[in-house]
């Protein structure tokens, strides 16, 4: 990758000042949306998946038993938002037929990127062990996460499960989907207005770049919004690139979308991302 200046990153990496809507418009609205979502919906709220305080998840229980499990990690930069923002994932899922799981982790910088990464195996490990419980079926466990979830999920399919715990299986996750991922942190940790939060080190990224892992069993589906920057469609297509098109069969810009309209695809029925979900969790027609 090509040299840039700090202000180059900050304008390629900070999605709230391309998107101004953002934080006055699109963010109120997941936060209203979730809200209803949780008071028109059965739900388990805050339950814990660790002693930290931070590891808690919330969890929407399948309509029937032996459902796919669909296990929603949010973005933020690893710093902020919450789980509650983002209880709008829900609804469209259940209703298709999944349990969901929208897991918190501590955030940035009482955590660093590499705890939480550990705390989001922790939560996986709490879904596969509890998920029948609420209806789930824990052999078809797929991971989706937006932004820094996005990486985060592309971590978790490529977890060694049984370094996390003997109980568990080889292949916990069945598959994954990174929704306007970052795959490579380098320019992350050359982006000023992340820097103080993330504390990122080069031995770090070399530990938490997903992009050059050894590919996983797969399958992961890569999404970005078309309206992003040119560095969030490099960091979509570069995981394709290294880990390949078995490993990647979906490698997509969504026309129109920028990095926050992108997750209102997701729970579109009629969405592409909706369906590429569908299809991981085994629901589509």
């Amino acid at each position: 990758m090509a040299l840039h200046d700090a202000a180059w990153h900050d304008a390629q990496y900070n999605n709230r000042a391309r998107v101004p809507e953002a934080a006055t418009v699109l963010l109120p609205r997941w936060a209203q949306a979730s809200a209803l979502s949780r008071e028109r919906m059965t739900c388990v709220l805050d339950e814990p998946y660790g002693t930290d305080p931070g590891e808690t998840l919330d969890v929407f229980p399948a309509r029937a038993d032996g459902a796919p499990v669909l296990v929603f990690i949010h973005g933020g930069w690893w710093r902020a938002l919450d789980k509650a923002d983002h209880s709008f994932i829900a609804p469209a899922f259940v209703q298709a037929g999944a349990m969901v799981v929208v897991p918190n982790y501590t955030l940035c910088p009482a955590a660093s990127i590499e705890q939480i990464a550990l705390q989001t195996t922790r939560a996986l490990a709490w879904a596969w062990r509890h998920a029948a419980r609420y209806g789930g079926n824990r052999n078809r466990i797929v991971v989706a996460g937006h932004s820094a979830g996005g990486h985060l999920a592309a971590m978790l399919l490529a977890c060694r499960w049984k370094t996390v715990a003997e109980d568990l299986p080889p292949r916990l996750v069945h598959g994954a989907m990174a929704i306007s991922g970052v795959f490579d942190l380098e320019p992350i940790r050359q982006t000023p207005f992340l820097a103080a939060d993330l504390q990122l080190t080069p031995a770090a990224v070399r530990r938490l770049s997903p992009a050059f892992f050894p590919r996983p069993r797969g399958p992961l589906a890569a999404l970005v919004g078309g309206l992003e920057s040119d560095e969030f469609l490099r960091q979509n297509q570069l995981i394709r690139d290294q880990w390949g098109p078995s490993t990647v069969p979906v490698c997509e810009a969504l026309p129109g979308l920028n990095h926050f309209t992108v997750l209102h695809d997701l729970v579109d029925p009629v969405g592409r991302a909706h369906q590429h979900a569908l299809r991981l969790l085994g629901l589509a027609a």
